[in-house]
């Protein structure tokens, strides 16, 4: 819904940590546009005091960062990234609040739904993607990508392989091996911050991405590595593999595969 793209507006500031690839929201800036509060310093203040005799941990964990005040000075204002701020909305009492709440809500309901029934994300992605301007084409590629995808995290939990860090690891040495690039770099090439990147990925691309995954698993499934160092060496594997086809291609063609257009040149 659009009610939920309160974020783009001017009103509110943020501030990209490029190192965590996470946006930061000014709480204040959140709170006086959903309260319409003449002191929204204090009433956050308030809210604060609340939490945390509710023992609520979003409010310890938010941190403070340097931002533009309205008089032009730098000061430090509370922020928090996108889960923490949902979270702190669900407890503000406004009308304005309410259709964050009503759209959690409904997420949570619809992923409730998926675990019972998983084509129904599928189902949900397609018409996502659709809605956003994608080609039919694009979006059964990448739809097969998540199968693939799925597949490769299953195998990994299989092996030992930790959720997180070590699947966010081993990512970005396939993506490295096949791509050249790691997935920051990745990310950067095609002028990309916390957007899933395979959302911006050419048909070429999500091919060689998927080929480079698909390997990783089928090796994995033959070898059976113990723990992550052991499924590191195979997911340099997989990715070596895509990435010499990828150099043959390049070779035959004349033309680089990795490109720096993102979704809305490739719309």
């Amino acid at each position: 819904m659009s009610t939920i793209k309160l974020f783009e507006t001017s009103q509110v500031r943020s501030q990209w940590d490029a190192e965590k690839e996470a946006w930061f929201f000014s709480i204040v800036d959140v709170i006086a546009v959903l309260t319409d509060s003449a002191d929204a310093g204090a009433y956050w203040r308030k809210l604060k005091q609340r939490l945390k005799a509710e023992g609520n941990e979003t409010v310890t964990n938010c941190h403070g960062l340097k931002m533009t005040a309205p008089d032009g000075k730098q000061r430090i204002t509370d922020v928090a990234d996108t889960e923490q701020l949902l979270r702190l909305i669900q407890s503000i009492p406004s009308p304005k609040a309410e259709p964050f709440k009503q759209w959690l809500a409904r997420v949570g309901y619809e992923r409730v739904e998926e675990t019972d029934d998983p084509e129904l994300a599928f189902d949900r992605a397609m018409a996502t993607y659709l809605k956003k301007g994608y080609s039919k084409d694009w979006i059964n590629q990448r739809l097969k990508s998540i199968e693939v995808r799925k597949d490769l995290t299953d195998e990994w939990e299989n092996r030992g392989v930790k959720q997180g860090q070590e699947f966010a690891i081993l990512t970005d040495e396939i993506t490295k091996a096949w791509s050249g690039l790691s997935t920051r770099q990745y990310r950067q090439h095609k002028d990309l911050k916390k957007e899933n990147l395979r959302d911006h990925m050419t048909n070429m691309e999500l091919v060689l991405n998927m080929l480079a995954e698909a390997t990783t698993t089928e090796i994995s499934r033959e070898k059976l590595p113990t723990g992550f160092d052991e499924s590191l060496e195979i997911a340099q594997q997989g990715g070596t593999i895509a990435g010499n086809t990828r150099k043959a291609i390049e070779a035959k063609s004349g033309k680089a595969i990795i490109s720096s257009r993102n979704a809305k040149k490739l719309k």
